[in-house]
């Protein structure tokens, strides 16, 4: 065991505060990362708030991890010390099922996939994530970051990359396709870089115009204010695909309205209420409204190979542990261009 310092939200809404966790010793097959940058997510403020349920506290957030391997254990054969890694959402899965196999180790049918905190390991302790020093990791749910990606701006990669990537590659995201990206925050803006860069006709569509210039400059083609009603007017029948990175809720029948037939609207936000929906939305003209979670660790491996390729990285912006508190009130304030990255070396 290993004690490291970190930051934890003590019992939910409670504010952030630095303490001391206890990390396992180096298995057989796990590698000891010392965490460099850890970029804070959405969802980690649902989580430590409660917005998505129950969670378990303390709770040391954090899965968007960048660091260096600095101890390897024995039958260890994908890394080495000093290599330039990354550790995501989750932290292991049953290995065994359909899914597993497939590597959509995301969609593990046997309890679902170890998340990097806010769960139980196997071994009956909890995870913490990354808002801490180190963390020991199975050598199969870490990812290499290629040299050509600092790792402060390829730490947002693991979960704002992989979970834009995803779903643009699987529903074919391409030359001669129009993507619509709504919502330009964390995630949005990396859904604009890479939709870009897949060769896509690229439309925003925000809540106002006060990123146009940004949004323009990261690769989008166009892009409209949702506030606007004549938004819904012009660009009704346009998109093949529209990705929502919003997690509030949204009048789905309205955006269903701008796809072509048999065309998909894609979430990968996660508001915490219901939605509401007229059937006849995706009725009339065929269309799929569906979800996308993450990625695999094999796809996350891709999607870092490709933003290595391409140049991308995420826009941060990069902070001291002692301003994570604030950086949350900031984030629900959309407050952010477009990601808070903590440099560990701080906490």
């Amino acid at each position: 065991m290993t004690t490291v310092a970190a930051y934890a939200a003590p019992a939910a809404k409670a504010p952030l505060e630095r303490t001391t966790i206890e990390r396992r010793a180096v298995g057989e097959s796990d590698v000891l990362i010392d965490i460099k940058f850890a970029g804070i997510c959405h969802s980690d403020i649902h989580q430590a708030r409660e917005g998505w349920g129950e969670a378990l506290f303390p709770m040391v957030p954090g899965h968007e991890i960048a660091g260096v391997v600095s101890e390897v254990g024995p039958g260890v054969t994908k890394f080495k010390v000093g290599d330039r890694v990354g550790v995501g959402c989750l932290v292991d899965s049953c290995r065994e099922c359909e899914n597993c196999r497939a590597g959509q180790e995301q969609y593990c049918l046997n309890g679902g996939f170890g998340a990097t905190y806010n769960a139980i390991g196997r071994d009956g302790t909890p995870n913490y994530g990354g808002y801490s020093q180190k963390i020991v990791v199975d050598e199969n749910y870490v990812v290499r970051i290629p040299d050509g990606l600092s790792l402060d701006v390829a730490a947002p990669l693991l979960c704002a990359g992989i979970t834009t990537y995803s779903p643009l590659k699987r529903w074919n995201a391409g030359p001669g396709k129009k993507v619509a990206i709504l919502g330009m925050g964390g995630l949005g803006h990396m859904g604009v870089k890479i939709a870009h860069a897949l060769g896509a006709e690229v439309t925003v569509l925000s809540q106002s115009l006060r990123k146009k210039e940004d949004g323009l400059k990261l690769g989008a083609d166009h892009y409209y204010a949702t506030s606007d009603p004549k938004t819904f007017e012009e660009l009704r029948g346009t998109f093949d695909l529209i990705v929502s990175t919003v997690s509030a809720p949204l009048d789905f029948n309205a955006y269903l309205s701008l796809l072509k037939p048999e065309s998909a609207l894609v979430n990968v936000g996660a508001p915490e209420e219901p939605i509401s929906l007229n059937l006849f939305s995706v009725i009339g003209g065929g269309k799929t409204l569906a979800g996308s979670m993450i990625g695999g660790i094999r796809e996350t491996q891709e999607m870092l190979d490709f933003c290595a390729e391409h140049g991308i990285g995420a826009e941060i912006e990069l902070i001291a542990a002692s301003e994570i508190n604030e950086a949350y009130e900031r984030v629900l304030a959309s407050d952010v261009r477009y990601r808070f990255v903590i440099d560990t070396a701080t906490i």
